[in-house]
């Protein structure tokens, strides 16, 4: 099977992105860890695939592998990059573009400068829905590890997510904690472990250990969820930049539980090519 394929990142957070449309992809889980690998493939944190909709309200489909060749429910750098991809494809010309994936359904808006916008749907509170093991909902939850009581926030933005604020990321064991935490009982689907610094209530800087790819430069779900727990916790202002690894994004949120998450960055596309499988 020969593939075309676009290699784009959004602040660092790397994908390969198939054309599923104009060609046939059948891809298993061997292939796609192949595609991922950094060694031997071509090389991301995740595949995503572009599919058609049948829906009439429903641009494109959405489909999202990690590296581990597990398929995921979200990605908020994927998605920014999904947007500029099918522009520069000529799959639309749509300046919004409604996508699904396997979480529901998001809004893509492009603007003259180049940035995405993704209305990221409203955060996930309830443990039962994010899943997370606890008795009732709350905006701090104490949980047992190895390394003793941790104090974490969660939530889901389609995808499950950890938050744990420190004092310093750049001292903070991510390598070690993020596993830790990320493959406790307390998750029975895993989560994303973010670790934030707030610097003040308008900025911050964070740190995530993804489920399946270990630390990437940037998190755009784990951005999201970061700001919310902040606000939850009384910690940040509606408008937030967080400030990852690789780069800067704006995340809005209204406070409000049914209020959707609002992302705004920027992406790149790196090169185009094909590859034998």
């Amino acid at each position: 099977m020969q593939l075309n394929f676009t290699k784009m990142h959004g602040l660092g957070n790397d994908f390969v992105v198939i054309d599923a449309i104009n060609q046939v992809v059948d891809l298993d889980q061997e292939q796609i860890r192949f595609i991922a690998n950094r060694h031997f493939g071509i090389g991301c944190d995740q595949i995503l695939l572009v599919e058609s909709s049948e829906q009439e309200d429903i641009d494109f489909v959405y489909r999202i592998y990690n590296a581990d060749g597990g398929e995921v429910e979200q990605c908020g750098n994927g998605a920014r990059c999904f947007a500029t991809f099918v522009r520069e494809q000529g799959l639309t010309d749509q300046k919004i573009i409604s996508v699904l994936t396997r979480s529901g359904k998001i809004i893509l808006e492009i603007e003259e400068n180049d940035q995405v916008i993704v209305n990221m749907g409203a955060p996930i509170l309830s443990p039962k829905a994010i899943p997370f093991v606890a008795n009732q909902q709350k905006y701090q939850y104490d949980i047992e590890t190895s390394e003793g009581i941790i104090s974490i926030g969660v939530v889901s933005m389609g995808n499950p997510h950890a938050v744990i604020v420190v004092d310093d990321i750049q001292t903070t064991p991510v390598e070690t904690l993020g596993p830790l935490i990320q493959q406790s009982a307390y998750f029975p689907d895993q989560a994303n472990i973010g670790f934030m610094q707030i610097i003040n209530k308008k900025h911050i800087k964070l740190r995530v250990y993804e489920r399946g790819s270990g630390e990437t430069l940037a998190c755009g779900t784990g951005a999201c969820a970061a700001v919310v727990v902040g606000q939850l916790q009384g910690l940040l202002d509606h408008s937030v930049k967080v400030s990852l690894t690789g780069g800067d994004l704006s995340i809005y949120w209204a406070g409000e539980e049914n209020s959707p998450v609002m992302m705004t960055g920027p992406t790149a596309t790196v090169f185009t090519g094909n590859i034998t499988i």
